[in-house]
């Protein structure tokens, strides 16, 4: 039989009791394997259930390539910066001021309109021990939340998504790119990624019996038409791990990825195609990110966690035009994303979250830009955050550096402790393997 049934979830599909007459294909064997055994899974767990019109959503957004955060949270005033970087300073003319000392950088004005809406934090000095200027390895780093000498096998957001999101639908992620983040590796994966809805879909053979379509569709699962990546990136996002631990065969792994990636297919293109944006978003990469975001979200995907990623900053030479362009494109974007957000009455559900891989070196290299440093600052846009400045700047003074750069002042994953506990309601340490002090980003 053949008959056209909506799935909603692998869980929904489990407990459905006309289960050999969903499909358009001959039953999976993993189903006669693990149907019992998943259903008594999903009864048991305890998961973060979200309806996706109640749930809050973490959007995370990587700056790639190492941002210069002395460009892009100013130190006007300090006489260490201005003599460190005699053609790149920005002066106090120049900057969107937030005090008397510190400003952000003139492309930032729709940052600088969240800052003085009250939905802007800006975390100051972030970075951790022994820094690594890899931007590989520092990437690493910062998805897998390790210490610099340690080697994790997954991502923070793995980890997020295997303590409290077992038995979850597959959407409890999603990744607008081509390449799936680090951050998302977990001992059981979940999530899916893509960069164009109409492009994510179940690829089936061309003619043939029902067992040769199934198969063809497997071994093309998550196949791209040929439409060129639209990231952009000049250093991009570090691919989660390969080896995958699963129960059953590897056929039977294959079988029910797959089933999760088609009905996850099928509700994105849906969503996507029916919702419409309610705000100008500008022309680019990021902003066509964030505007998927924003029509997922409102058409009501269960997702707790985004990931998009802006390319492109790494900026040895001719920094300042290539950073005002990034910037800018930063600004606007998220300035665009929160408009929707309100327009929908979603924009107390999102918390966004920026990193960067490290920041740039304090003083300006002979090719007018900076090369690869270490700590750099964070921002968090959200309606009920603690906005304002977090944490401590750090010291300029050579004396008080570390072979020409910043030290830190705040631990990075102490603000994925404060996100995790404070807006994820998790507890932080079985994620982040210890206990960090979490950074407090909500009024008590």
């Amino acid at each position: 039989m053949k008959t056209d049934i909506t799935l909603q979830t692998r869980r929904e599909f489990l407990r459905s009791t006309v289960l050999t007459s969903s499909l358009a294909w001959t039953v999976p064997t993993f189903l006669a394997h693990t149907f019992s055994g998943l259903q008594a899974e999903a009864a048991d767990k305890a998961t973060q259930v979200t309806t996706g019109k109640d749930g809050t959503i973490l959007v995370v957004l990587q700056m790639a390539g190492g941002n210069d955060g002395l460009n892009t949270v100013v130190p006007f005033a300090n006489d260490h910066y201005l003599k460190a970087r005699p053609r790149l300073s920005l002066s106090g003319k120049q900057v969107l001021k937030v005090t008397e000392e510190l400003g952000l950088h003139p492309a930032l004005h729709g940052l600088k309109d969240l800052y003085d809406a009250g939905s802007l934090s800006i975390v100051q000095g972030v970075g951790y021990p022994n820094p690594n200027r890899s931007h590989f390895r520092s990437t690493e780093i910062w998805q897998t939340a390790s210490d610099s000498a340690k080697f994790e096998r997954y991502g923070w957001l793995g980890r997020y998504f295997d303590n409290a999101c077992s038995g979850a639908d597959p959407t409890v992620g999603i990744n607008i790119g081509r390449q799936m983040p680090q951050a998302f590796a977990a001992k059981h994966p979940v999530g899916v990624s893509l960069d164009n809805p109409e492009n994510y879909r179940f690829i089936t053979a061309e003619k043939g019996s029902e067992a040769e379509m199934m198969q063809a569709s497997f071994r093309k699962l998550n196949q791209l038409d040929d439409a060129g990546s639209n990231s952009g990136d000049s250093i991009g996002a570090v691919a989660g791990g390969s080896t995958i631990r699963h129960e059953g065969s590897p056929l039977d792994y294959l079988e029910r990825t797959a089933l999760d990636a088609q009905l996850s297919s099928d509700r994105i293109r849906a969503i996507s195609g029916k919702v419409q944006n309610k705000a100008n978003y500008p022309a680019g990469q990021l902003g066509n990110s964030l505007k998927l975001v924003a029509r997922l979200i409102g058409g009501g995907l269960p997702t707790r966690i985004f990931y998009v990623s802006q390319g492109g900053y790494d900026t040895h030479t001719n920094q300042a035009p290539a950073q005002e362009r990034l910037l800018r494109e930063l600004g606007d974007s998220v300035k665009a994303f929160v408009n929707d957000m309100n327009a929908q009455g979603n924009f107390g559900r999102v918390l966004l979250l920026t990193f960067s891989e490290f920041g740039r070196r304090v003083g300006e290299n002979a090719s007018g830009g900076t090369d690869h440093g270490a700590a750099s600052s964070m921002f968090l846009v959200g309606e009920k955050l603690k906005a304002g400045l977090l944490g401590r700047m750090p010291s300029l003074a050579p004396a008080h550096l570390f072979n020409g750069d910043i030290k830190y002042t705040t631990d990075f994953r102490s603000v994925y402790a404060g996100v995790l506990e404070q807006w994820l309601k998790t507890p932080s340490a079985p994620i982040l393997g210890r206990h960090f002090e979490p950074l407090t980003i909500f009024p008590s």
